[in-house]
């Protein structure tokens, strides 16, 4: 399928990425990236489907950073649906093979805020080429440890309980 969002990069300024989609939602009016998505604000847009719209990072990491949005205005991952996630992050794997071989990326990074650092609240996929030594380190924030085992293990235990309650019962481990 790669060929396929490849295909979607424009060869002019002419190219046309594709009418509304179906899924807009017209409550978010104010919102930068549903203007984004309703052709009401310009972007560099690389695709445009029924689910999701992919355009270029107006303050990148690095050239090629693309952020991938859903159509409808959801915040952040915890309210996405079950039946947007999958067709959601296909685009996002495709999107990320697409930058990987558009720019001869050496990987990639891909990063999701939620409300903390997140500067637009909408959701929105990160995807970011990486090279070896382009001199991002780790994570963009300082890192800290645990004070000791006993405090991992107590938030790794309530982290799986919350999942546990939230996972639809035929899912669960």
């Amino acid at each position: 399928m790669l060929p396929l969002i490849l295909a979607a990069i424009p060869s002019s300024e002419e190219h046309d990425f594709g009418t509304l989609p179906a899924t807009y939602d017209f409550k978010m009016a104010e919102c930068v990236f549903c203007k984004i998505v309703s052709g009401e604000s310009d972007a560099p847009v690389i695709f445009r489907d029924e689910v999701s719209t992919a355009f270029l990072d107006h303050r990148p990491l690095f050239p090629g950073h693309c952020l991938l949005v859903p159509n409808r205005h959801i915040e952040t991952l915890p309210e996405l649906s079950p039946e947007l996630t999958g067709p959601i992050f296909s685009n996002a794997q495709l999107l990320c093979a697409a930058v990987e071989a558009a720019l001869s990326a050496d990987g990639s990074f891909v990063a999701i805020n939620n409300r903390v650092s997140q500067s637009v609240p909408h959701l929105h996929i990160h995807v970011v080429p990486r090279r070896k030594k382009d001199g991002l380190r780790g994570f963009f924030w300082p890192r800290t440890h645990y004070r000791d085992a006993e405090e991992m293990q107590s938030i790794r235990y309530r982290i799986a309980e919350v999942f546990n309650r939230l996972k639809p019962s035929s899912q669960r481990l």
